[in-house]
């Protein structure tokens, strides 16, 4: 989803439900949900915890030693700020859950401070 489409109206009824989160969070959560779904075998429902993953691991592909830094510049600085960016767009029409689905899914399933720092892949071993 281009940022034009996104920007059509959309944007708009977001920001009124919520504020927090620059619009680049909410479509690059949408495109941690297309990631995950071009790995399944085929196309279903993403729950919570499986959606938060997808953020960390697109975030740590695409953007490697700055991904906390880039969803933290975009108000995504925890995994319930995750699900508040989905259920934002579920509340806007964007997205839909199913009846079991809660915010509450996306509690500590990344671990900011581990993920991106702690457990990142550092190179220390360079040679001079």
């Amino acid at each position: 989803m281009n940022e034009l489409a996104f920007r059509d109206g959309i944007m708009d009824r977001i920001r009124l439900r919520e504020q927090r989160f620059h619009e680049r969070a909410y479509l690059f959560v949408l495109a941690s949900l297309e990631f995950r779904q071009q790995g399944l075998p085929e196309r279903r429902h993403v729950g919570g915890r499986e959606l938060a993953e997808a953020v960390r691991d697109l975030a740590l592909e695409r953007f490697g030693v700055t991904a906390r830094l880039v969803l933290e510049h975009w108000g995504i600085t925890n995994s319930r700020d995750i699900g508040d960016v989905v259920f934002t767009m579920v509340e806007a029409g964007l997205l839909m859950a199913l009846p079991s689905d809660s915010r509450s899914d996306f509690d500590d399933v990344v671990d900011f401070e581990h993920v991106f720092v702690q457990a990142y892949p550092w190179t220390n071993d360079v040679q001079a």
